[in-house]
């Protein structure tokens, strides 16, 4: 949380949780900066590929 608090004062708009476990440790109730959880972001897309589903 205070590498995530650093990278928004330093002008970060958004965070990538771009590691598999980021994403278990840190959820978007734990800060108002927005989150981008690269797994859920590939499993959504995978699903909606799957099911022929516009994103």
């Amino acid at each position: 949380m205070d590498i995530i608090k650093q990278l928004f004062s330093h002008g970060a708009k958004g965070i990538i949780l771009g590691c598999t476990e980021h994403g278990l440790l840190i959820n978007q109730q734990d800060t108002d900066i927005p989150l981008f959880d690269t797994t859920f972001l590939h499993a959504k897309e995978a699903a909606h590929l799957a099911l022929n589903i516009e994103s």
